[in-house]
């Protein structure tokens, strides 16, 4: 997956077509988008895509700030989903109102994360929930799991992998082949189950695990590391996501606490 920001006012875009799939999000202006023979308006906050080998070209409206992202997707990531219906995105479209609201807010969910390095299975988890939301038209579309009362039991092989690898590096290559399913059904199942994604559950035990180790006094560089977070810019942002508050201050209020404490309750030698 690669992917890209433009604010260049006078840039134009000649017939051409990409390999990959591509979906663009219109930030600012917008643009006159030929593609096959047909012409599209697209405006401000309007989401448009093109599958593979799909000829088309772009003109930005004249004297109006021009500014879009745009995500180029390789086509053989879609074969590992196992995502039902994924041909509904063989074809150019926009969308109408509210799942274009839906996938404005995907779509930049996945260009946040790929922007602050996020790790491989926030991304792509990401990614694959834009693309299920590309797919269908309402979330009643969305056809249901095939594994009836076995699905504990993949969240159960998840959830142990899991809690016995917070701190190494997890994608979903991985989660795929412990739970037996392939990596879009995990999410579903896993969510349905948790109420939260396999990255955000795995992040929980990581800063559950920093806070532990604050009250000892460790470094907090240290446990950055040890955590398995990217550097400790990443590990204060997302500790104070989850916490409220960042690493250092966390680790001074416990200490101020202990400090607290022991004022609070003073030993004095007493000789007989």
């Amino acid at each position: 997956m690669e992917a890209k920001q433009c604010q260049k006012n006078d840039l134009k875009y000649q017939k051409h077509f990409h390999e990959e799939y591509s979906i663009g999000l219109i930030d600012e202006g917008e643009t006159q988008a030929w593609c096959d023979g047909v012409l599209w308006r697209v405006e401000t906050g309007r989401m448009i895509s093109f599958p593979p080998l799909i000829l088309h070209a772009c003109q930005p409206a004249e004297s109006i700030k021009w500014k879009y992202k745009m995500l180029f997707i390789k086509p053989e990531w879609f074969a590992h989903l196992e995502l039902p219906d994924i041909d509904r995105l063989q074809f150019p479209f926009l969308l109408e109102d509210g799942k274009n609201e839906a996938c404005s807010k995907m779509l930049n969910c996945t260009m946040d994360a790929m922007s602050r390095s996020a790790s491989p299975l926030e991304i792509e988890t990401a990614l694959i929930e834009l693309v299920s939301t590309l797919v269908y038209k309402h979330a009643s579309d969305l056809t249901h799991e095939p594994y009836g009362m076995l699905e504990q039991k993949y969240v159960k092989r998840i959830k142990e992998y899991i809690h016995a690898h917070y701190t190494d590096r997890i994608t979903l290559e991985i989660l795929e082949h412990v739970a037996g399913i392939s990596r879009y059904h995990l999410i579903r199942l896993y969510k349905k189950s948790t109420h939260l994604p396999p990255h955000a559950y795995q992040n929980l035990l990581r800063i559950n695990h920093a806070k532990k180790e604050l009250k000892n006094g460790r470094p907090i560089a240290e446990i950055a590391v040890d955590t398995g977070f990217y550097d400790q810019s990443h590990f204060a942002k997302a500790f104070a996501r989850i916490v409220g508050t960042t690493p250092q201050t966390y680790a001074m209020s416990v200490l101020d606490k202990r400090n607290f404490l022991q004022s609070s309750h003073p030993v004095s030698n007493v000789h007989y």
